[in-house]
């Protein structure tokens, strides 16, 4: 499982599947996946246990950035403020 390719798929994979089901956590997922590739590409030398934290932490810290960015999104309603079919 440190083999690099395995983790960019993965990260691609997970990409798709957000845009399937929105919600920032499968992009979180991915885009830690795709930096865990990206470090074990450029020769970091780690055991699974490392790695999978590694990955770990990315993915929080890139779930946090992007809810504190883009809001959590529950609770809001939309307010119209005048009918679409008024004239």
């Amino acid at each position: 499982m440190l083999v690099w390719w395995v983790w960019m798929v993965a990260g691609v994979a997970l990409g798709i599947i957000e845009v399937v089901l929105p919600g920032y956590v499968f992009l979180g997922f991915s885009a830690g996946a795709i930096v865990t590739g990206a470090l074990l590409w450029l020769g970091l030398e780690a055991g699974l246990p490392l790695v999978l934290l590694i990955f770990g932490l990315i993915s929080l810290a890139v779930w946090l950035v992007l809810r504190r960015v883009f809001g959590s999104g529950a609770g809001q309603v939309k307010l119209w403020e005048r009918d679409i079919n008024d004239n």
